[in-house]
């Protein structure tokens, strides 16, 4: 019997709250749009999904320039041109320049498959709407071809957004949404065992500490994210860095070594500095004036 219900996998942690919202996504063949902290999985569920459901994944990256219609197809008429020129047979049939987008590939599908429109916020604020009929009706019209393109089979779509910029409204409305919570401690123990699953409880009970201590300091201009987190653990692994090293009760230790690996701008490593410095002089008592 086909799987059609996503329950996480053995490399993706997932909570409740997120495998009911990607099957209540499928049940009611809408796109899944997924927000949250950078570092949270967004990307990666597409890819857990179709691993976890056998289904093929297309994946579609979106920068700040693309448009809606490569998602569909674009026509080459440079290479129509440069083959004309050179007497090539190819050149009059125009199907010959046409090259597919992630859509159409996803279409084609002879099974379902998953596609990710990953990070649609970074492109014009008309790329969402351009892209709603297409996703409503699940085919699109190619003019050169005088073509109709329809799904085989309707598409499985997660949609991911870092929230650079507001979404129109039309498009929300077709969206089942979920926002990924950053992981309590609990689930992200979770998370650092599926990656170093022989990693000393000690060490992790105090990495986790000192992780989210340093996550809680008011006024970081960039939160170090799970994969930094992971990083961070497997730096202190081939440091053979001691569980003690990273208690931060002692004030002249508040900074975490290897702090490189947690945080990414100057900014955030003189916070912690002046910190340091503010714990220490309290530490040593009233200051002269």
């Amino acid at each position: 019997m086909e799987n059609t219900r996503f329950n996480g996998t053995s490399t993706y942690i997932a909570t409740d709250d997120l495998t009911m919202a990607v099957n209540a996504a499928v049940t009611l063949e809408r796109p899944i749009l997924i927000k949250g902290e950078p570092g949270t999985g967004k990307t990666q569920l597409a890819i857990e999904v179709a691993q976890s459901l056998s289904k093929p994944l297309y994946e579609w990256h979106i920068k700040s320039t693309t448009k809606a219609q490569q998602g569909l197809y674009e026509y080459d008429a440079v290479a129509r041109l440069r083959d004309s020129q050179l007497g090539e047979d190819r050149v009059h049939d125009i199907a010959n320049y046409i090259v597919r987008g992630k859509l159409w590939e996803a279409f084609e599908s002879d099974e379902q498959p998953v596609l990710l429109i990953d990070e649609i916020d970074k492109a014009d604020i008309e790329f969402p709407n351009d892209l709603l009929q297409e996703l409503d009706r699940m085919e699109f019209y190619v003019y050169e071809t005088k073509k109709l393109v329809t799904a085989k089979t309707r598409p499985i779509i997660v949609i991911t957004s870092n929230n650079e910029k507001e979404l129109p409204d039309a498009f929300l409305r077709r969206c089942f949404f979920h926002y990924i919570k950053f992981p309590d401690e609990k689930t992200m123990a979770k998370i650092v065992d599926v990656h170093f699953p022989n990693l000393k409880k000690n060490l992790l009970s105090e990495a986790l500490n000192a992780f989210f201590k340093v996550r809680d300091v008011p006024g970081l201009k960039k939160k170090p994210s799970t994969s930094e987190l992971l990083d961070w653990i497997k730096l202190l692994l081939a440091e053979d860095i001691p569980p003690e090293a990273l208690r931060t009760e002692n004030a002249s230790k508040a900074i975490p070594p290897l702090y490189g690996a947690l945080l990414k701008n100057e900014q955030d490593v003189h916070l912690f500095e002046r910190l340091v410095f503010l714990d220490r002089s309290k530490a040593g008592g009233p200051q002269r004036s």
